[in-house]
C-alpha cells in the first residue's frame, strides 16, 4: 500500500500531496471508560444496555443496534462528537451513562485498528481510533435506567462472545483479555 498520512480531506482523489481521502469503509474516534472497583484492577463495569430511545443520543445506537447488542456486555462509551475532545467525552460518558461526575480524567491511552467489516466491499479497511480511560469507580456499581444490568465483571473469566461491538478488542487492547 502507497504511503498515506493521515491528514484527512473529503475529497477523493486528495487535492493536495500529503493529504488522504476519508478511509472509503469509514473512521471512528471512540472513547471507553474502564471503571474499576476501587480494590481489583481486573475487573471492569460493564453493562447489557436497555431498550431505551435515548441510547440514540448518549451512544449512537438506534433501534436496530440497540437490537444487535441486546443481552452482551458493553463498556460506558460512544464515539466522539465532531470537534469535541477526548477528555470532554469521557466525562460526559460518566455522566450521561452513568450518572457519575468523574474526577479529573488522566490518560487517555490510545490504540488504533483497522479491520474489513463483514460484508463491506470498500476499498479501504475501517479504521478505529480509540481513547481508553481508567477511572476509579465507587465500591458499589452506579445505577442507571439505561442499562438493563451494569455490574462489575471479571474479565478474564468473561467469554469475548459475551462482549458487543467489539469491547472484548479494545479490553484486550488495554490488557485485559476476555476469556477465548
Amino acid at each position: 500500500m502507497d504511503r498515506r498520512f493521515a491528514r484527512l480531506r473529503p475529497e477523493s482523489p486528495p487535492i493536495d500531496p500529503g493529504y488522504s481521502a476519508v478511509p472509503s469503509d469509514g473512521m471512528c474516534l471512540n472513547v471507553f471508560l474502564l471503571v474499576h472497583p476501587p480494590t481489583q484492577r481486573s475487573s471492569v463495569l460493564a453493562g447489557q444496555i436497555a431498550n431505551d430511545s435515548r441510547w440514540a443520543d448518549v451512544g449512537a445506537l438506534g433501534a436496530d443496534r440497540r437490537e444487535r447488542v441486546m443481552g452482551r456486555w458493553m463498556l460506558p462509551s460512544r464515539q466522539l462528537l465532531l470537534f469535541e475532545s477526548p477528555d470532554d467525552a469521557a466525562r460526559a460518558v460518566a455522566r450521561e451513562q452513568l450518572g457519575l461526575e468523574p474526577p479529573d480524567v488522566s490518560g487517555p491511552r490510545v490504540f488504533s485498528e483497522t479491520y474489513t467489516r463483514s460484508g463491506s466491499t470498500a476499498a479501504d479497511p475501517h479504521w478505529d481510533v480509540h481513547f481508553v480511560y481508567s477511572v476509579p469507580g465507587p465500591a458499589v456499581p452506579p445505577e442507571s435506567t439505561l442499562w438493563q444490568r451494569l455490574e462489575y465483571i471479571e474479565v478474564a473469566g468473561t467469554p469475548r462472545h459475551d462482549f458487543a461491538r467489539g469491547h472484548g478488542d479494545v479490553l484486550e487492547l488495554a490488557g485485559l483479555p476476555p476469556a477465548p
